[in-house]
């Protein structure tokens, strides 16, 4: 992916966000807005001062990627006619592996789960300051003008990748679904605290190594975080981008995890307590074999994702 870099470098450094030395205003923002909490690693992951490392090049190679999990937890997930087909063909990666879903019973210690990939670290872009992001385009009547910034091929995966994910901030929300896609790390704040107040913390999976066993066994202290709560998905975008949502009857759990090779994990899983409005053909009813609303349906969420939970 080449970039229009010349022009943006000077966007950073002529006034869009000030000085490219200046201290990063997105830290500024958080103690403002959190003045005794300090700012979690999944967050301050990523953070980097403004150059041209802040734009990844984007790959189609993870097991789950942020999108995928967003539309195996959205009930209106067209499966048939949507993205990655290949993940529903017999003997796939997915649905050859039960722990992708699960049910809220196999919450307990002791229970074996098979996780490829879950360790690994998918999305590497960080956020850029919100003046900077704000004058991005970032929409699909504007996406001609996206491509051009990035010198994109408009026929490219990459660029397929960044118009799915444009599309999905773009449509309107579902049923008992709060939605809204957030393109840096103050507007990501902003939301929280609109939906959830400033008393809240911020979960996401942290994991003592990376490790490619993919059996994991849940220890004890698995603890339920509540209802209320608002999960942000990280999008495969040149930086750093996610979508937020919340779903009316979906639990929050704190799950430890135990690797074949000893490595200790403290994931993240939720459950969906109310699937009666879910797409039979969704994913986890063919993975599971059960119907729609017949039992709560669970998934980890992956390393880049984050949930705020009220304190």
């Amino acid at each position: 992916m080449g970039f229009h870099f010349g022009f943006i470098v000077a966007l950073l450094c002529l006034g869009v966000v000030g000085s490219c030395h200046a201290s990063m205003p997105a830290e500024l923002y958080w103690k403002s807005v959190f003045p005794t909490t300090p700012m979690p690693k999944s967050l301050q992951d990523l953070l980097r001062p403004v150059n041209k490392n802040n734009f990844v090049k984007l790959k189609d190679d993870a097991v789950i990627d942020a999108r995928t999990v967003y539309q195996l937890s959205n009930p209106s997930a067209d499966i048939e006619a949507g993205f990655h087909n290949y993940e529903l063909k017999s003997g796939s990666h997915l649905t050859s592996n039960a722990s992708i879903f699960f049910f809220e019973s196999d919450l307990h210690p002791g229970r074996l789960m098979k996780l490829p990939g879950f360790t690994k670290t998918q999305n590497r872009a960080t956020f850029l300051p919100r003046a900077f992001a704000d004058s991005m385009p970032f929409s699909s009547n504007k996406f001609s003008d996206i491509l051009k910034l990035f010198s994109m091929d408009p026929k490219s995966a990459e660029a397929r990748m960044m118009k799915q994910n444009i599309e999905d901030c773009e449509t309107a929300a579902i049923e008992g679904e709060d939605k809204y896609c957030a393109t840096s790390l103050e507007s990501l704040i902003d939301l929280s605290v609109s939906r959830l107040g400033k008393k809240i913390q911020v979960l996401s999976t942290e994991v003592e190594k990376e490790t490619k066993v993919e059996k994991f066994t849940i220890g004890k202290g698995v603890k339920n975080m509540g209802e209320k709560d608002l999960v942000c998905h990280k999008l495969k975008y040149p930086y750093a981008v996610f979508l937020c949502h919340s779903i009316d009857k979906t639990d929050v759990y704190k799950v430890p995890l135990i690797g074949s090779d000893g490595t200790k994990v403290k994931a993240i899983a939720v459950c969906h307590k109310d699937t009666s409005t879910w797409n039979p053909k969704h994913l986890a009813f063919q993975v599971l074999k059960v119907k729609p609303g017949s039992v709560p349906i669970c998934h980890f969420l992956a390393k880049e994702t984050i949930v705020w939970v009220p304190n």
